[in-house]
C-alpha cells in the first residue's frame, strides 16, 4: 500500500507539476539586451559596437537593445536581474558575477593585434604609469604620492594592484599605506588623463585601454614612464545567461566567432585592433579567482 501511494504521488507530481527537466523552461525572449563595462567614451563605444549589435540581430532574428551602464557593478547586477542577456565584462567583474550567479557564463573574447604597448593575443597586462618629466621614474619616487585606480570591479585597475603589486613590491603592505592618497577615477582612460593632466601622480591601467587613449590622439606613448608590468591577464570576457535556450546561445556564440567573416561586423574587430574572436571557458579565469581569494583573505586579516 505504501509503495502504491509513492507511485501515485510521483504520478501526481509529473502530471500536475511537470517533470524536473521542464520545471524551469529555457528563455527565448523577443528581444536581447546587450551591455558593456563603462568607459569615459561609452556612447562612442556604443557606436563602435553597432555593427556587432546589427549582426547579432540579423543572426538571431531578434531586436537587440542596449543597456547603458554607470559602473562595472551595474552591468553585473543587470545580468543577475535578467535585464541584460549578453555583456562584455572585465575579468574580475566576470568572476564576481559568476560567483553571485553561475547562470552568467563566458563564451568568447577577442585576440588583440600587437599595439603601442599591448601584446598580441587574448590577454593584456596592468601597467603602472607616471608622466614623463615628472621625476617619478621609480617605485621609490612615487611613495607618498597620489595614485589613481579605475573601479573597484576592475582587474588591472584594482585587483592586480591590491594583490600582486602589493605582495611583490610593497611586501604585502596595502596601497593606502604607501601612497598619500588612493582614488578611483572611473575608467582607464580617465586614470591615464589624470596622470597626463597632473591630477594624479601615478596610475594602474590596462595596456589595451591605454592603447585606445593613444589611438584617439589624446596622449602619446612617449608621454609616460612605465614603472611596473603585471603578468598576462585573460582578455575581457563576453558572457551570456545560461538560462537562454541552447539554440539561442549557440547562435550568439556563432555570431561573435564569425565576426571576422562579415565585412560590416569586422569593422568592430578593426576598431578594437583584433583579427578574430576566440572561444573562452570559465576555467580560463581561474587565475583571477586565485587573486580574488588572496585579496579577501588579506582583507580579513586587516
Amino acid at each position: 500500500m505504501k509503495k502504491i501511494s509513492i507511485v501515485c504521488l510521483s504520478f501526481f507530481l509529473i502530471v500536475f507539476l511537470g517533470p524536473p527537466a521542464l520545471a524551469a523552461e529555457c528563455e527565448n525572449p523577443d528581444a536581447l539586451t546587450f551591455s558593456i563595462i563603462p568607459t569615459e567614451e561609452t556612447i562612442q563605444e556604443l557606436t563602435i559596437y553597432k555593427p556587432v549589435i546589427d549582426y547579432l540581430a540579423k543572426k538571431t532574428g531578434k531586436k537587440v537593445e542596449f543597456y547603458m551602464p554607470t559602473s562595472y557593478a551595474t552591468v553585473v547586477e543587470a545580468m543577475i536581474n535578467k535585464w541584460v542577456d549578453v555583456a562584455v565584462l572585465g575579468p574580475y567583474s566576470y568572476v564576481i558575477a559568476h560567483e553571485k550567479d553561475p547562470d552568467i557564463m563566458v563564451f568568447t573574447t577577442y585576440a588583440k593585434r600587437p599595439g603601442h604597448i599591448v601584446e598580441e593575443g587574448p590577454g593584456y597586462k596592468a601597467v603602472l604609469i607616471t608622466k614623463k618629466g615628472s621625476g617619478l621614474t621609480s617605485i621609490d619616487s612615487i611613495k607618498g604620492k597620489v595614485l589613481a585606480l579605475t573601479d573597484p570591479g576592475s582587474t588591472s585597475g584594482n585587483l592586480f594592484p591590491r594583490v600582486v603589486f602589493s605582495k611583490d613590491i610593497l611586501k604585502d603592505a596595502p596601497l593606502e599605506s604607501y601612497f598619500e592618497k588612493v582614488v578611483y577615477s572611473g575608467g582607464h582612460d580617465l586614470s591615464t588623463m589624470a596622470v597626463y593632466d597632473g591630477k594624479a601622480d601615478a596610475a594602474f591601467v590596462a595596456t589595451h585601454r591605454f592603447d585606445n587613449v593613444i589611438d584617439r590622439g589624446m596622449v602619446k606613448k612617449e608621454d609616460f614612464n612605465y614603472l611596473w608590468w603585471s603578468a598576462t591577464i585573460p582578455q575581457d570576457p563576453f558572457a551570456y545567461r545560461m538560462s537562454l535556450c541552447p539554440d539561442l546561445r549557440a547562435t550568439i556564440e556563432e555570431t561573435f566567432l564569425t565576426l571576422h567573416k562579415v565585412p560590416e561586423a569586422k569593422k568592430w574587430l578593426d576598431n578594437v585592433k583584433s583579427n578574430k574572436m576566440v572561444k573562452m571557458t570559465d576555467s580560463d579565469y581561474d587565475v583571477i579567482r586565485i587573486l580574488k581569494k588572496a585579496k579577501e583573505a588579506r582583507k580579513k586579516k586587516s
